[in-house]
Protein backbone atom coordinates (compact mmCIF):
# COMPACT_ATOMS: atom_id res chain seq x y z
CA UNK A 1 0.00 0.00 0.00
CA UNK A 2 2.92 2.31 0.61
CA UNK A 3 4.10 2.41 -2.97
CA UNK A 4 0.58 3.32 -4.15
CA UNK A 5 0.41 6.34 -1.89
CA UNK A 6 3.77 7.52 -3.05
CA UNK A 7 2.61 7.43 -6.66
CA UNK A 8 -0.54 9.39 -5.95
CA UNK A 9 1.44 11.98 -4.13
CA UNK A 10 3.77 12.19 -6.96
CA UNK A 11 0.85 12.67 -9.46
CA UNK A 12 -0.86 15.42 -7.45
CA UNK A 13 2.25 17.60 -7.11
CA UNK A 14 2.70 20.29 -9.76
CA UNK A 15 4.95 19.42 -12.54
CA UNK A 16 7.76 21.81 -13.63
CA UNK A 17 6.91 23.67 -16.94
CA UNK A 18 9.60 24.45 -19.49
CA UNK A 19 10.50 28.14 -19.81
CA UNK A 20 8.35 30.07 -22.36
CA UNK A 21 10.04 31.05 -25.52
CA UNK A 22 10.24 34.82 -25.43
CA UNK A 23 11.91 37.50 -27.46
CA UNK A 24 15.56 38.04 -26.81
CA UNK A 25 16.49 40.68 -24.27
CA UNK A 26 17.70 43.09 -26.96
CA UNK A 27 14.52 42.83 -29.09
CA UNK A 28 13.25 46.32 -28.15
CA UNK A 29 16.50 48.03 -28.96
CA UNK A 30 16.90 46.22 -32.22
CA UNK A 31 13.36 47.02 -33.65
CA UNK A 32 13.26 49.71 -36.35
CA UNK A 33 12.08 53.24 -35.27
CA UNK A 34 8.41 54.15 -36.05
CA UNK A 35 7.65 56.91 -38.63
CA UNK A 36 6.70 60.32 -37.14
CA UNK A 37 3.77 60.62 -39.57
CA UNK A 38 2.32 57.40 -38.28
CA UNK A 39 2.58 58.70 -34.71
CA UNK A 40 0.59 61.83 -35.69
CA UNK A 41 -2.11 59.68 -37.26
CA UNK A 42 -2.19 57.31 -34.27
CA UNK A 43 -3.05 60.12 -31.82
CA UNK A 44 -6.52 60.91 -33.28
CA UNK A 45 -7.13 57.16 -33.63
CA UNK A 46 -6.41 56.63 -29.94
CA UNK A 47 -8.68 59.54 -29.08
CA UNK A 48 -11.44 58.02 -31.20
CA UNK A 49 -10.96 54.60 -29.58
CA UNK A 50 -11.10 56.07 -26.07
CA UNK A 51 -14.17 58.10 -26.96
CA UNK A 52 -15.88 55.00 -28.34
CA UNK A 53 -15.07 53.10 -25.19
CA UNK A 54 -16.46 55.85 -22.94
CA UNK A 55 -19.40 56.97 -25.10
CA UNK A 56 -21.50 54.34 -26.84
CA UNK A 57 -21.90 56.26 -30.16
CA UNK A 58 -21.31 55.25 -33.75
CA UNK A 59 -17.86 55.76 -35.18
CA UNK A 60 -18.88 58.51 -37.69
CA UNK A 61 -20.71 60.57 -35.05
CA UNK A 62 -17.65 60.66 -32.83
CA UNK A 63 -15.51 61.64 -35.80
CA UNK A 64 -17.88 64.50 -36.72
CA UNK A 65 -17.87 65.85 -33.15
CA UNK A 66 -14.09 65.89 -33.07
CA UNK A 67 -13.93 67.69 -36.45
CA UNK A 68 -16.37 70.36 -35.16
CA UNK A 69 -14.32 70.88 -32.03
CA UNK A 70 -11.11 71.31 -34.02
CA UNK A 71 -12.84 73.73 -36.41
CA UNK A 72 -14.17 75.82 -33.51
CA UNK A 73 -10.69 76.03 -32.02
CA UNK A 74 -9.20 77.19 -35.34
CA UNK A 75 -11.95 79.77 -35.85
CA UNK A 76 -11.44 81.18 -32.36
CA UNK A 77 -7.73 81.47 -33.02
CA UNK A 78 -8.38 83.36 -36.25
CA UNK A 79 -10.57 85.94 -34.50
CA UNK A 80 -8.03 86.41 -31.74
CA UNK A 81 -5.28 87.10 -34.30
CA UNK A 82 -7.45 89.65 -36.15
CA UNK A 83 -8.26 91.46 -32.92
CA UNK A 84 -4.60 91.56 -31.99
CA UNK A 85 -3.64 93.07 -35.37
CA UNK A 86 -6.33 95.77 -35.08
CA UNK A 87 -5.08 96.77 -31.65
CA UNK A 88 -1.58 96.98 -33.04
CA UNK A 89 -2.67 99.35 -35.83
CA UNK A 90 -4.59 101.54 -33.39
CA UNK A 91 -1.54 101.66 -31.19
CA UNK A 92 0.58 102.97 -34.08
CA UNK A 93 -1.99 105.69 -34.88
CA UNK A 94 -2.15 106.76 -31.24
CA UNK A 95 1.65 106.91 -31.14
CA UNK A 96 1.63 109.30 -34.11
CA UNK A 97 -1.00 111.46 -32.42
CA UNK A 98 1.02 111.33 -29.22
CA UNK A 99 4.13 112.52 -31.03
CA UNK A 100 2.20 115.51 -32.35
CA UNK A 101 0.69 116.15 -28.94
CA UNK A 102 3.99 115.88 -27.06
CA UNK A 103 5.33 118.81 -28.97
CA UNK A 104 3.30 121.11 -26.73
CA UNK A 105 1.15 124.02 -27.82
CA UNK A 106 3.51 124.84 -30.71
CA UNK A 107 3.05 121.41 -32.24
CA UNK A 108 -0.71 121.56 -31.71
CA UNK A 109 -0.74 124.92 -33.38
CA UNK A 110 1.23 123.49 -36.29
CA UNK A 111 -1.22 120.61 -36.57
CA UNK A 112 -4.17 123.02 -36.54
CA UNK A 113 -2.45 125.21 -39.11
CA UNK A 114 -1.84 122.18 -41.31
CA UNK A 115 -5.50 121.21 -41.05
CA UNK A 116 -6.59 124.78 -41.81
CA UNK A 117 -4.32 124.87 -44.87
CA UNK A 118 -5.83 121.64 -46.14
CA UNK A 119 -9.35 122.99 -45.54
CA UNK A 120 -8.47 126.24 -47.31
CA UNK A 121 -7.09 124.30 -50.28
CA UNK A 122 -10.31 122.27 -50.44
CA UNK A 123 -12.41 125.45 -50.26
CA UNK A 124 -10.35 127.05 -53.02
CA UNK A 125 -10.72 123.98 -55.23
CA UNK A 126 -14.51 123.96 -54.69
CA UNK A 127 -14.68 127.71 -55.40
CA UNK A 128 -12.67 127.29 -58.62
CA UNK A 129 -14.92 124.46 -59.76
CA UNK A 130 -18.04 126.53 -58.97
CA UNK A 131 -16.56 129.47 -60.83
CA UNK A 132 -15.83 127.32 -63.87
CA UNK A 133 -19.38 125.95 -63.72
CA UNK A 134 -20.84 129.46 -63.43
CA UNK A 135 -18.73 130.64 -66.38
CA UNK A 136 -19.97 127.74 -68.46
CA UNK A 137 -23.55 128.42 -67.38
CA UNK A 138 -23.27 132.16 -68.06
CA UNK A 139 -21.87 131.76 -71.56
CA UNK A 140 -24.89 132.45 -73.75
CA UNK A 141 -23.29 132.94 -77.16
CA UNK A 142 -21.59 135.62 -79.28
CA UNK A 143 -22.98 138.37 -81.50
CA UNK A 144 -21.16 139.97 -84.41
CA UNK A 145 -22.40 143.49 -85.27
CA UNK A 146 -21.36 146.87 -86.72
CA UNK A 147 -22.13 150.48 -85.80
CA UNK A 148 -21.77 153.42 -88.19
CA UNK A 149 -22.83 157.05 -87.80
CA UNK A 150 -23.38 159.51 -90.65
CA UNK A 151 -22.66 163.03 -89.37
CA UNK A 152 -24.27 164.61 -92.45
CA UNK A 153 -27.68 162.94 -92.15
CA UNK A 154 -27.50 162.31 -88.37
CA UNK A 155 -28.29 158.69 -89.03
CA UNK A 156 -27.06 155.76 -86.94
CA UNK A 157 -26.81 152.46 -88.81
CA UNK A 158 -26.59 149.21 -86.87
CA UNK A 159 -25.65 146.04 -88.74
CA UNK A 160 -26.47 142.63 -87.27
CA UNK A 161 -24.19 140.16 -89.02
CA UNK A 162 -24.43 136.84 -87.20
CA UNK A 163 -24.62 135.05 -83.87
CA UNK A 164 -22.62 131.99 -82.86
CA UNK A 165 -22.82 129.31 -80.18
CA UNK A 166 -26.18 130.44 -78.82
CA UNK A 167 -27.78 128.61 -75.94
CA UNK A 168 -30.48 126.11 -76.88
CA UNK A 169 -33.78 127.27 -75.40
CA UNK A 170 -36.14 124.69 -76.90
CA UNK A 171 -36.67 121.09 -75.81
CA UNK A 172 -34.89 119.90 -78.95
CA UNK A 173 -31.71 121.73 -77.91
CA UNK A 174 -32.02 124.44 -80.57
CA UNK A 175 -33.51 127.96 -80.68
CA UNK A 176 -35.47 130.22 -83.03
CA UNK A 177 -33.34 133.35 -82.55
CA UNK A 178 -33.92 136.92 -83.59
CA UNK A 179 -32.37 140.22 -82.46
CA UNK A 180 -34.22 143.23 -81.09
CA UNK A 181 -32.44 146.58 -81.56
CA UNK A 182 -33.28 149.82 -79.76
CA UNK A 183 -31.71 152.86 -78.10
CA UNK A 184 -31.87 153.80 -74.45
CA UNK A 185 -33.13 155.72 -72.58
CA UNK A 186 -35.92 156.49 -75.09
CA UNK A 187 -36.91 152.96 -76.19
CA UNK A 188 -39.33 154.57 -78.63
CA UNK A 189 -38.29 152.80 -81.81
CA UNK A 190 -37.61 149.10 -81.51
CA UNK A 191 -36.58 147.12 -84.57
CA UNK A 192 -36.09 143.40 -85.06
CA UNK A 193 -34.37 141.00 -87.39
CA UNK A 194 -36.06 138.07 -89.06
CA UNK A 195 -36.52 134.87 -87.07
CA UNK A 196 -34.17 132.02 -87.97
CA UNK A 197 -35.67 128.62 -87.24
CA UNK A 198 -33.93 125.85 -85.31
CA UNK A 199 -30.36 127.11 -85.28
CA UNK A 200 -27.74 128.20 -82.78
CA UNK A 201 -25.58 129.96 -85.38
CA UNK A 202 -27.91 132.27 -87.34
CA UNK A 203 -26.60 134.54 -90.10
CA UNK A 204 -28.69 137.74 -90.27
CA UNK A 205 -26.86 140.32 -92.46
CA UNK A 206 -29.49 142.99 -91.76
CA UNK A 207 -29.13 146.75 -91.22
CA UNK A 208 -31.28 149.15 -89.17
CA UNK A 209 -31.32 152.95 -89.10
CA UNK A 210 -32.04 155.39 -86.29
CA UNK A 211 -32.32 159.18 -86.55
CA UNK A 212 -30.23 160.60 -83.74
CA UNK A 213 -29.01 164.22 -83.61
CA UNK A 214 -25.29 164.59 -83.07
CA UNK A 215 -25.86 166.51 -79.85
CA UNK A 216 -27.72 163.51 -78.38
CA UNK A 217 -25.66 160.63 -79.75
CA UNK A 218 -23.21 160.62 -76.82
CA UNK A 219 -25.98 160.02 -74.28
CA UNK A 220 -27.48 157.04 -76.09
CA UNK A 221 -26.95 153.38 -75.27
CA UNK A 222 -27.40 150.80 -78.00
CA UNK A 223 -29.14 147.62 -76.85
CA UNK A 224 -28.94 144.40 -78.87
CA UNK A 225 -31.16 141.75 -77.29
CA UNK A 226 -31.22 138.21 -78.69
CA UNK A 227 -34.54 136.38 -78.18
CA UNK A 228 -35.86 132.90 -78.77
CA UNK A 229 -39.14 133.12 -80.68
CA UNK A 230 -42.08 131.05 -79.44
CA UNK A 231 -45.47 131.34 -81.09
CA UNK A 232 -47.49 130.04 -78.17
CA UNK A 233 -45.66 131.44 -75.16
CA UNK A 234 -43.50 134.31 -74.01
CA UNK A 235 -40.36 134.97 -76.04
CA UNK A 236 -37.38 134.22 -73.84
CA UNK A 237 -34.36 136.48 -73.96
CA UNK A 238 -31.17 134.52 -74.56
CA UNK A 239 -28.83 137.42 -73.80
CA UNK A 240 -28.04 141.02 -74.62
CA UNK A 241 -25.31 143.54 -75.36
CA UNK A 242 -25.33 147.15 -74.18
CA UNK A 243 -22.99 149.60 -75.89
CA UNK A 244 -22.53 153.19 -74.74
CA UNK A 245 -22.10 155.15 -77.96
CA UNK A 246 -19.77 157.64 -76.27
CA UNK A 247 -17.29 154.81 -75.69
CA UNK A 248 -16.53 154.17 -79.39
CA UNK A 249 -15.10 156.23 -82.24
CA UNK A 250 -18.07 157.19 -84.43
CA UNK A 251 -15.74 158.62 -87.06
CA UNK A 252 -15.29 155.15 -88.55
CA UNK A 253 -17.27 151.95 -88.79
CA UNK A 254 -17.12 150.00 -85.57
CA UNK A 255 -17.22 146.21 -85.92
CA UNK A 256 -16.83 143.70 -83.11
CA UNK A 257 -17.91 140.33 -81.75
CA UNK A 258 -18.94 140.24 -78.12
CA UNK A 259 -20.31 137.64 -75.73
CA UNK A 260 -23.92 138.03 -74.66
CA UNK A 261 -24.67 139.12 -71.11
CA UNK A 262 -27.53 137.67 -69.04
CA UNK A 263 -30.91 139.45 -69.21
CA UNK A 264 -31.63 142.25 -66.75
CA UNK A 265 -33.74 141.38 -63.75
CA UNK A 266 -34.88 144.93 -63.04
CA UNK A 267 -37.31 145.14 -65.96
CA UNK A 268 -40.89 144.90 -64.79
CA UNK A 269 -42.82 142.00 -66.21
CA UNK A 270 -46.47 142.84 -66.92
CA UNK A 271 -47.86 139.52 -68.17
CA UNK A 272 -48.77 137.74 -71.41
CA UNK A 273 -51.87 137.85 -73.59
CA UNK A 274 -52.99 135.22 -76.11
CA UNK A 275 -55.40 136.02 -78.94
CA UNK A 276 -56.08 134.86 -82.47
CA UNK A 277 -56.57 136.86 -85.68
CA UNK A 278 -58.64 135.80 -88.69
CA UNK A 279 -59.19 137.82 -91.84
CA UNK A 280 -61.47 137.03 -94.81
CA UNK A 281 -60.37 139.25 -97.75
CA UNK A 282 -63.47 138.83 -99.90
CA UNK A 283 -65.89 139.60 -97.09
CA UNK A 284 -63.59 142.22 -95.56
CA UNK A 285 -64.08 140.85 -92.04
CA UNK A 286 -61.47 140.80 -89.30
CA UNK A 287 -62.12 138.55 -86.28
CA UNK A 288 -60.24 138.98 -83.03
CA UNK A 289 -60.64 136.17 -80.48
CA UNK A 290 -59.26 137.07 -77.05
CA UNK A 291 -58.38 133.71 -75.51
CA UNK A 292 -56.59 134.18 -72.19
CA UNK A 293 -53.95 136.05 -70.20
CA UNK A 294 -51.43 134.81 -67.66
CA UNK A 295 -49.12 136.13 -64.96
CA UNK A 296 -50.66 139.61 -65.02
CA UNK A 297 -49.24 142.31 -62.80
CA UNK A 298 -50.84 142.60 -59.38
CA UNK A 299 -52.85 145.81 -59.26
CA UNK A 300 -55.11 145.46 -56.19
CA UNK A 301 -54.19 145.66 -52.53
CA UNK A 302 -55.02 141.99 -52.07
CA UNK A 303 -52.40 140.97 -54.64
CA UNK A 304 -54.88 140.26 -57.46
CA UNK A 305 -56.55 142.13 -60.33
CA UNK A 306 -59.92 142.43 -62.03
CA UNK A 307 -58.76 142.29 -65.66
CA UNK A 308 -60.58 142.98 -68.89
CA UNK A 309 -59.33 143.59 -72.44
CA UNK A 310 -60.10 146.53 -74.74
CA UNK A 311 -59.60 146.17 -78.52
CA UNK A 312 -59.25 149.34 -80.59
CA UNK A 313 -59.32 149.38 -84.39
CA UNK A 314 -56.95 152.07 -85.63
CA UNK A 315 -56.36 153.59 -89.08
CA UNK A 316 -53.76 156.27 -89.75
CA UNK A 317 -53.43 156.85 -86.01
CA UNK A 318 -57.18 157.41 -85.49
CA UNK A 319 -59.46 155.12 -83.52
CA UNK A 320 -62.43 153.87 -85.56
CA UNK A 321 -64.01 151.31 -83.25
CA UNK A 322 -63.44 149.83 -79.81
CA UNK A 323 -64.78 146.75 -78.04
CA UNK A 324 -64.30 145.21 -74.59
CA UNK A 325 -64.35 141.79 -73.00
CA UNK A 326 -66.15 140.94 -69.79
CA UNK A 327 -64.45 141.60 -66.45
CA UNK A 328 -62.85 138.65 -64.68
CA UNK A 329 -62.86 139.17 -60.92
CA UNK A 330 -59.88 138.56 -58.64
CA UNK A 331 -57.50 136.71 -60.95
CA UNK A 332 -54.12 137.13 -62.59
CA UNK A 333 -54.75 134.37 -65.13
CA UNK A 334 -58.12 135.15 -66.71
CA UNK A 335 -59.72 133.00 -69.38
CA UNK A 336 -61.94 134.95 -71.84
CA UNK A 337 -62.47 133.11 -75.17
CA UNK A 338 -64.50 136.02 -76.55
CA UNK A 339 -64.67 136.97 -80.24
CA UNK A 340 -65.07 140.39 -81.81
CA UNK A 341 -65.81 141.17 -85.47
CA UNK A 342 -64.58 144.24 -87.34
CA UNK A 343 -65.33 145.18 -90.95
CA UNK A 344 -62.14 146.10 -92.77
CA UNK A 345 -62.15 146.21 -96.59
CA UNK A 346 -59.14 144.60 -98.23
CA UNK A 347 -57.93 147.92 -99.69
CA UNK A 348 -57.75 149.34 -96.14
CA UNK A 349 -56.08 146.41 -94.41
CA UNK A 350 -52.59 147.80 -95.03
CA UNK A 351 -53.54 151.00 -93.12
CA UNK A 352 -55.13 149.15 -90.23
CA UNK A 353 -53.71 148.21 -86.87
CA UNK A 354 -55.04 146.92 -83.58
CA UNK A 355 -54.24 148.27 -80.13
CA UNK A 356 -55.14 145.66 -77.54
CA UNK A 357 -54.87 146.78 -73.91
CA UNK A 358 -55.36 144.86 -70.67
CA UNK A 359 -56.95 146.91 -67.87
CA UNK A 360 -57.59 146.40 -64.19
CA UNK A 361 -61.20 147.31 -63.44
CA UNK A 362 -61.76 149.74 -60.57
CA UNK A 363 -65.32 150.31 -59.41
CA UNK A 364 -64.64 153.53 -57.55
CA UNK A 365 -61.83 155.12 -59.53
CA UNK A 366 -60.46 155.02 -63.07
CA UNK A 367 -59.38 151.75 -64.65
CA UNK A 368 -55.63 151.18 -64.55
CA UNK A 369 -53.90 149.96 -67.70
CA UNK A 370 -51.64 146.94 -67.09
CA UNK A 371 -50.05 146.66 -70.54
CA UNK A 372 -50.79 146.70 -74.26
CA UNK A 373 -49.99 145.00 -77.57
CA UNK A 374 -49.73 146.65 -81.00
CA UNK A 375 -50.60 144.51 -84.04
CA UNK A 376 -50.48 145.65 -87.67
CA UNK A 377 -48.21 146.74 -90.52
CA UNK A 378 -47.07 149.76 -88.49
CA UNK A 379 -46.16 147.53 -85.54
CA UNK A 380 -42.83 145.81 -85.03
CA UNK A 381 -41.57 142.52 -83.74
CA UNK A 382 -44.18 140.00 -82.65
CA UNK A 383 -47.04 142.35 -83.54
CA UNK A 384 -45.91 142.72 -87.14
CA UNK A 385 -45.13 139.02 -87.40
CA UNK A 386 -48.59 138.02 -86.14
CA UNK A 387 -50.30 140.39 -88.57
CA UNK A 388 -48.23 139.13 -91.52
CA UNK A 389 -49.02 135.51 -90.66
CA UNK A 390 -52.72 136.37 -90.63
CA UNK A 391 -52.57 138.00 -94.09
CA UNK A 392 -50.60 135.06 -95.52
CA UNK A 393 -53.15 132.53 -94.21
CA UNK A 394 -56.59 133.95 -95.12
CA UNK A 395 -59.72 132.51 -93.48
CA UNK A 396 -57.59 130.72 -90.87
CA UNK A 397 -57.39 131.82 -87.21
CA UNK A 398 -53.76 132.44 -86.21
CA UNK A 399 -53.18 132.34 -82.44
CA UNK A 400 -50.09 133.72 -80.71
CA UNK A 401 -48.91 134.80 -77.28
CA UNK A 402 -47.72 138.39 -76.79
CA UNK A 403 -45.84 139.95 -73.90
CA UNK A 404 -47.54 143.09 -72.64
CA UNK A 405 -45.59 146.30 -73.19
CA UNK A 406 -45.38 149.33 -70.97
CA UNK A 407 -48.06 151.98 -71.38
CA UNK A 408 -46.73 155.29 -72.64
CA UNK A 409 -48.41 158.60 -71.88
CA UNK A 410 -50.27 158.85 -75.14
CA UNK A 411 -51.55 155.28 -75.02
CA UNK A 412 -53.41 155.46 -71.71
Amino acid sequence: MAPADSNSATDSSPQAQPPAAGPPSNATSSSPPEDSGNLVLEVPKKMIEKAEENVPLPHWVVLAIIVLIIGAILLAGYFICCKFLRRKKKGKKSEKKGLLGKGGPDMNFGQQALGQDEEEEDVEEVAEKEKETDDKQQFLGNLNYTVDYDFTSNQLTVGIIKATDLVGMDMSGTSDPYVKIYLMPDKKKKQETKVHRKTLNPIFNESFQFKVPFAEIGGQTLVLAVYDFDRFSKHDMIGQIKLNLNSIDLGQTYETTKALSPPDDDKEYLGDLCFSLRYVPKAGKLTVNVLEAKNLKKMDVGGLSDPFVKIELMQNGKRLKKKKTTIKKRTLNPYFNESFLFEVPFEQISKTELRITVYDYDKLGSNDAIGLVHVGYTASGAGLRHWTDMINAPRRPIAQWHTLQEIEGGDK
